[in-house]
């Protein structure tokens, strides 16, 4: 996102990410798609691309100079574009690994609890040597200490609990399609909390999600098949 922009950013790593744990599915699985999913995803891409392109218009508006243009062009600029795109496709393809992983542990009769810890905790090891070099700001107050904790235990492991439990459930693929509400959800609390105004193209990015939350709740195919779905019901 620092390299290519927000939209572009969010836009690569959030729809490359269903996309990514379809194919695993197919390639790996030899699992065919479900034409409901393939609607649903599509749909799902559009909405989280019209959502990013609406939270940051107004932004980008703003940084318009007296030129008439927030941003010098050239070939510099193209180029950090798609390393932007680039890196934003790596992280849709790695969580999309790593949801196929897990659910392929679980599948295996691995527990819940001993799958997600084995993925994150190895994340989590090959991330110690980033945070040696790049977490000092972290404890410089109480404020970024607090701040800190919270992501790590609200949205990172309580948000991955609940992700590795509809694991049990669900089709990666399936899974991985339904993140696709995040900016969804982002964008009514800024709408509510904030008292944020929405653009049109955001109200119908918005719809897009509803649509394909309503499609993954009642199409046929998108759940777990019942005795693997029975296998995986290991507790936490």
């Amino acid at each position: 996102m620092a390299i290519a922009g927000v939209a572009v950013g969010s836009v690569a790593s959030l729809a490359s990410a269903p996309l990514a744990s379809g194919a695993l599915e197919r390639l790996l699985d030899r699992r065919p798609l479900s034409r409901w999913w393939m609607i649903a995803a599509t749909i799902g891409i559009v909405g989280a691309t019209l959502l990013c392109a609406a939270e940051v218009g107004g932004a980008e508006l703003s940084d318009v100079g007296p030129s008439g243009s927030g941003h010098d062009g050239g070939a510099g600029t193209a180029l950090h574009t798609l390393a932007g795109i680039g890196l934003g496709l790596i992280a849709g393809a790695s969580y999309a690994s790593y949801s196929w992983v897990v659910h392929r542990l679980m599948a295996g009769g691995i527990r819940r609890s001993a799958s997600m810890g084995a993925v994150f905790g190895t994340g989590g090891a090959l991330l110690m040597p980033v945070l040696l070099v790049t977490g000092a700001p972290i404890l410089e107050s109480r404020e970024s200490f607090f701040i800190a904790a919270y992501m790590a235990l609200v949205p990172m492991f309580l948000g991955y609990v609940l992700f590795g439990f509809g694991l049990t459930r669900v089709a990666p693929s399936t899974a991985t399609t339904i993140t696709l509400t995040e900016p969804a959800v982002a964008s009514v609390l800024a709408v509510v909390i904030v008292g944020e105004a929405l653009t049109p193209v955001g109200w119908a990015g918005l719809a897009c999600i509803a649509v394909v939350l309503l499609i993954l709740a009642v199409a046929p195919a998108n759940a777990v098949p019942p005795r693997r779905h029975d296998e995986m019901r290991a507790p936490a």
